[in-house]
């Protein structure tokens, strides 16, 4: 890392602290004869507790009847407080005999739901147009809002006033494959990442070295079971090339899919009557981006302004059509989409390395990287067989929960 993170249980947890079921992983040191591996673990008011022999996964663990009865009756193992694993996950070199947090996730498919906000829209609509110049990007802009306006942000997907704006767009020679998704039947459901790949919480995240226009995407993402089930949500940064993806949307994979381009967390916050689905509903998400440049940029989505309904999004991604039988991760989508110049007039905002990116929400804490090149970050190299080596080492294959 360029610079080691400092976090602290205030920035972190949620406004109400403990009072929710915050569920995570983390990286556990080796014991006696046991070697050090990922592990469940629930946060509780005396420190951070290994749940792993009641729930090997977070897979597992979202796939229980009751994952908050499971949670609540399980004792656990002591590994530390949390201040104790967060200053161990943000230090440059960290220290093997603690642990570190990690993603809260591991078997689930990291899926994301695209352009599912007015305004991301509109600016997905400048990129293509763009073909990914940053610069050209204020006078299609310009173009753009004096025919559509506001007009967008009432609109139901799929409705028949979408299907009357749509013939005004195609009309004017305006019709694009995002605005298909953002307002047509149909929503854009892409998978972010593989199995695994994730980043949580104090580390760098990862920005291709060839983009010259990217940007953070501030999300809620929800957990979702096998069966459709949302039983909880954490926050997620669904990081975006708009040059790479502006130029094709075929090239979406490069535009999303990099080396540490996906982080999520900091816990999972199930379900339980603290927290809701209507949480999710009214949650205002904040962004703020700290330069070493001395560069500061704030924004904030609120999730009361999406054009899909979240759980119509879970419909789109999981259902008769297609089944995740560990299940998945779902991002939601932004309706921040940084205009602001960063460096020369009419160039907009692009990240830099050494970039400190927080993104925080009431009911879900706050989750806070560095921005890095995917090719100088650590690379990824725990994977699935990685992971069943590991559980099957420690015994914990053998599980009837697994």
């Amino acid at each position: 890392m360029h610079q080691a993170l400092s976090l602290n249980c205030g920035e972190v947890l949620p406004s109400d602290g403990l009072a929710g079921t915050l569920v995570g992983r983390a990286w556990i040191p080796a014991t006696s004869g046991m070697p050090a591996g990922p592990a469940v673990v629930v946060l509780r008011a005396d420190g951070v507790f290994d749940i792993s022999d009641a729930a090997p996964t977070i897979s597992s663990l979202v796939e229980q009847e009751d994952p908050v009865a499971l949670v609540r009756a399980t004792a656990g193992r002591y590994i530390g407080s949390l201040e104790q694993l967060l200053a161990n996950t943000a230090a440059s070199v960290r220290d093997p005999g603690r642990a570190h947090l990690l993603a809260p996730c591991d078997l689930q498919v990291v899926k994301a739901a695209g352009v599912t906000f007015a305004a991301s829209l509109v600016e997905r609509v400048i990129e293509e147009r763009a073909k990914g110049d940053p610069q050209g990007a204020s006078r299609v802009r310009a173009q753009v809002m004096e025919l559509v306006g506001d007009s967008l942000s009432s609109i139901r997907p799929g409705s028949a006033e979408a299907q009357a704006l749509k013939a005004l767009l195609v009309a004017q020679g305006l019709w694009s494959q995002y605005l298909e998704v953002g307002i047509g039947p149909d929503a854009e459901i892409f998978t972010k990442a593989p199995l695994l790949a994730a980043l949580g919480t104090g580390v760098e995240i990862g920005v291709h070295p060839q983009s010259a226009w990217n940007n953070p995407e501030p999300e809620v993402v929800l957990s979702i079971d096998s069966r459709g089930r949302v039983l909880g949500a954490m926050l997620g940064n669904d990081v975006n090339l708009r040059d790479v993806e502006g130029r094709s949307a075929l090239l979406l994979g490069k535009a999303k899919d990099n080396n540490g381009s996906c982080a999520l967390g900091p816990f999972l916050r199930l379900f339980d009557d603290s927290f809701s689905i209507d949480d999710v509903r009214r949650a205002t998400v904040h962004l703020r981006v700290e330069g070493s440049d001395g560069f500061v940029l704030n924004g904030t989505s609120s999730m009361d302004q999406i054009t899909r309904d979240p759980l119509d999004l879970v419909k789109h991604a999981i259902g008769p059509c297609h089944q995740y039988p560990d299940g998945l991760v779902l991002f939601l989508g932004t309706l921040f989409a940084p205009v602001e110049d960063r460096d020369a007039p009419g160039q907009g905002f692009t990240h830099k390395v050494g970039d400190r990116v927080r993104i925080s929400s009431a009911k879900l804490g706050s989750l806070v990287n560095l921005v890095g090149h995917s090719d100088a970050i650590a690379p990824w190299t725990f994977g699935l067989r990685a992971l069943m080596t590991n559980l099957a080492a420690r015994g914990l294959l053998r599980h009837p929960q697994f």
